[in-house]
């Protein structure tokens, strides 16, 4: 059988792409001129992403081997606690090549375990100290808060309990999480803290996928991680590689993936540290001149087109696979590299946005290239593309005319929920526009939906507990303290949460703490706030005290993530609709044959509310209201129901009567009646 062309069939999919057949088809020849490129057809994507076992420093065959690009560069020293931090001829590279390569060999005895030292770098007109741009492990001195490589070489490497990891197949239950802040703590936490501490609440609370953000090294640790100044290096704030480690081992263990949050939209703009102006020239990993520099970010942006940079960061991409073990990757702001203005300001209103000039098409080359080396190296790894744009095929198969990636973030559901927090109402809110936004996707990609994540969290914005509640929740929390803005809050927190989820496409993301309501914003340590660790941690204790009411938002939340799974309500495409009335704020839909009835409204609550369903017996199996998840118990728990025959209608229908109190909902599951007896005859 033929096989059919990957665009066709993405054409087809989207009849609304045709008329951008030319521009679809060029950027697809496009892709594949670069890989023949990159690989010369000789070696596979995998085998050209290999540039971390080149470049750096390695230990081979007895001596040590450092090498370096810097084409810009008449001479680099590398120095050290080698050295006495001085420039000396026997630590001087040698170019080796005209692409500008450098390298040196050292006794094996010359380096040791934990010894410091980085790259004096001379050019024409100047010279600078940077860290090697390919180092493993960068440490920060913590009286001088000077960065510098290490050797790292310890006698005994970690040995893996669980090589062969594969996640788990089917919907991602994702719990996005920073180890810095994921302590009780004023400080910085460590991976080890991770694995004893949160790990298990992880696996308790029934998510089945971590996503750890701010690994790699940045210097500022309120940039959460986004400012990264050194690519291969696993921040040495939180611990030791072998620690790292070790923490990946253990979620595996559990049955929990973890993907790391990979921020190749941008870098830290730090020259030292970073890669800005590497050699002496700003342009060696970025573009020149304006467009090199990311105004809103106070960053540099990369220049997808430069061959060696591919390398770079194609070989980044491999080496977290292969040296961590990472189970795939949420790449960040993938907006911003695939418009030439970084989509800024911008509303992508009709199909013109993305197929014009604006379009960055070796970003966009490079990450159909990323997906494809990440898939060749792991073909269970997981990418997942936070794009606010809705780029058509960029979560679609590669097989069928996409860019590759796995899943795409539902960035405007987020927007949608605090936009009706903010502006509007209960009373008023739009049950039928709150339904078309939670379910406006593509059917060819998978989504993953969330009602917040991180970016709610931070100081300048409000997450949707605060939204909710404001300062009432400081003083109005205790399980016994009745508090009507703090009712309000508790229950349409579960309602906000639960529809986002039972809608979403095939994965649903919680960022650490919001699922019980963490009552305060992120603040990382800065000069405005004393460089305080007041509000750069989680408080734990709250949701542990069984006289508060944060228990009971953590509660549902378990019981929710639990309830998706075992019933898998994501691995059906889309709910289906049964009933819709903006008046009576009810909504109640279908999906992986469970009944899911919202009530938004605020103070009516309705007795025989019809709604039309399959005909036979249900069963309540869940319901927000409930007493243990800190409701009113309006509503008897595992109460069943039985369709009523409406005669009045020409057509043969069947509906449940149902009691719906205000601010409630229910999930229904159909009771199939157990077949008729037959006794056997002998």
């Amino acid at each position: 059988m033929k096989r059919q062309d990957p665009v066709e069939r993405l054409l087809k999919g989207d009849p609304y792409l045709r008329p951008y057949e030319g521009v679809i088809r060029r950027r697809a020849g496009r892709i594949s001129e670069k890989e023949r490129k990159l690989t010369q057809g000789k070696v596979s994507l995998a085998d050209f992403a290999s540039g971390h076992e080149y470049f750096g420093l390695h230990l081979r065959e007895g001596e040590w081997v450092f090498r370096e690009w810097a084409p810009n560069a008449t001479a680099i020293f590398m120095i050290g606690d080698i050295t006495g931090w001085k420039e000396k001829k026997s630590y001087a590279l040698k170019r080796i090549n005209s692409e500008g390569v450098w390298e040196v060999c050292l006794p094996r005895a010359t380096l040791d375990h934990g010894d410091l030292y980085r790259l004096r770098i001379h050019w024409k007109g100047g010279a600078g100290d940077r860290i090697p741009a390919y180092a493993r492990r960068v440490v920060q001195d913590p009286v001088t808060m000077i960065f510098n490589a290490q050797v790292w070489l310890p006698q005994s490497p970690y040995v893996w309990k669980r090589p062969n990891f594969r996640p788990v197949p089917g919907a991602l239950f994702v719990y996005e999480t920073h180890v810095g802040m994921a302590q009780e703590e004023e400080k910085v936490g460590s991976f080890q803290e991770f694995t004893a501490n949160v790990l298990p609440r992880i696996v308790r609370s029934g998510y089945n996928t971590i996503q750890l953000m701010a690994i790699p090294e940045h210097p500022y640790y309120g940039s959460f991680g986004y400012h990264v100044s050194s690519f291969f290096a696993a921040s040495s704030r939180f611990g030791t590689p072998e620690e790292l480690k070790e923490l990946i081992d253990s979620a595996h263990e559990q049955g929990l993936a973890v993907i790391m949050d990979l921020v190749h939209s941008h870098a830290v703009a730090n020259q030292v540290e970073g890669l800005g102006l590497f050699d002496g020239t700003p342009y060696i990993y970025f573009h020149d001149g304006p467009r090199g520099r990311h105004t809103a970010w106070d960053s540099m942006c990369f220049d997808y087109g430069k061959h060696q940079v591919l390398h770079f960061l194609l070989s980044n991409c491999r080496f977290w696979l292969d040296e961590y073990h990472f189970d795939g990757f949420r790449f960040d702001g993938v907006t911003s590299m695939l418009y030439l203005d970084h989509g800024l300001g911008k509303a992508f209103t009709s199909y013109d946005c993305y197929f014009k000039e604006n379009v960055d098409e070796d970003a966009l080359t490079y990450l159909d290239l990323a997906n494809k080396l990440i898939h060749q190296v792991n073909p269970y790894a997981i990418t997942i593309a936070e794009d606010i744009s809705g780029m058509p095929g960029l979560a679609a198969p590669r097989s069928k005319g996409g860019i590759g990636f796995d899943y795409r973030m539902a960035m405007g559901v987020p927007d949608l929920w605090i936009k009706l927090l903010k502006e509007i109402k209960d009373e008023n809110w739009p049950i039928s526009h709150l339904w078309h936004e939670l379910t406006n996707r593509r059917a060819d990609e998978k989504t993953i939906g969330y009602a917040e994540s991180h970016d709610q969290a931070l100081v300048g914005d409000k997450t949707v507990i605060f939204w909710l509640m404001d300062a009432d929740m400081y003083y109005h929390m205790r399980v016994e303290d009745k508090n009507l803005r703090v009712d309000r809050g508790m229950a349409l927190h579960k309602l906000i949460r639960l529809i986002t989820l039972a809608t979403s496409g095939s994965g649903y993301l919680n960022f650490m703490g919001n699922e019980f309501g963490h009552p305060e914003w992120i603040d990382f340590p800065r000069s405005g706030n004393g460089w305080s660790y007041k509000y750069s941690r989680r408080q734990w204790r709250l949701v542990d005290d069984p006289g508060l009411k944060y228990s009971f938002l953590a509660r549902f939340d378990r019981d929710m993530i639990n309830l998706a799974r075992r019933y898998e309500v994501l691995s059906v495409q889309w709910p289906n609709l049964l009933h819709e009335h903006s008046d009576d704020k009810v909504i109640a839909f279908e999906r992986a044959g469970l009944i899911f009835v919202f009530n938004f409204h605020p103070v009516r609550s309705y007795t025989d509310y019809c709604i039309r369903v399959p005909a036979g017996k249900y069963q309540m199996i869940m319901d927000t209201d409930s007493h243990e998840y800190g409701g009113h118990a309006r509503l008897t728990k595992d109460q069943y129901h039985f369709t009523i025959h409406d005669r009045s209608k020409r057509h043969k229908t069947h509906r449940l009567s149902l009691y719906l109190p205000s601010r409630t909902a229910m999930i229904l599951r159909p009771i199939k009646p157990a077949p008729a007896r037959i006794d056997s005859v002998l």
